[in-house]
């Protein structure tokens, strides 16, 4: 497995960006019967701009998605699981705007404490991992959408990035 990069705080907000506009912070099973696990990623037109993500993160994949009306444009995704997708979102969290900063949120506080290194569950524990999905999953846009705007972040909240270095 390989490391995920430590980011500077200039790439940890520019990523962010991205991920806020263009990713999807999700949970999903590889294989049939298997437990859902942490997903990062970016889709774009912009080959370069994951090839960006890419390298400054120092791990993941890009893939290319299928087109579905020839006149679209060739799409792609860059992609990183698991435990590399937590430490990226660990990283990024705080520049986060969107519904996202929740489930990183809420990934980062319970995902590895709701799942067992065996992947073997006791009856408490599939409880408690399924109520951990309910509840990410209820993080949405159209749920945020309904909350007030109380939960806004204050600007004076935002993380200070020297440019100058």
């Amino acid at each position: 497995m390989h490391h995920v990069n430590t980011l500077s705080l200039c790439d940890a907000a520019y990523l962010a960006g991205i991920i806020d506009g263009e990713g999807t912070i999700t949970l999903t099973c590889k294989h049939r019967g298997e437990n859902r696990r942490p997903v990062l990623s970016i889709s774009s037109t912009e080959p370069a701009l994951l090839r960006y993500a890419r390298a400054a993160i120092g791990a993941g994949r890009i893939t290319s998605k299928a087109c579905s009306r020839p006149h679209h444009s060739p799409s792609f995704a860059y992609v990183i699981t698991g435990r590399q997708a937590l430490a990226v979102l660990s990283q990024v969290a705080p520049y986060l705007r969107s519904y996202k900063l929740e489930r990183a949120r809420l990934l980062l506080d319970e995902y590895v404490a709701s799942t067992p290194r065996n992947g073997r569950y006791t009856a408490a524990q599939q409880a408690k991992r399924a109520e951990f999905e309910r509840r990410f999953f209820a993080i949405s846009t159209r749920a945020r959408s309904m909350k007030s705007d109380v939960q806004k972040r204050e600007p004076s909240a935002l993380p200070v990035i020297d440019s100058t270095g």
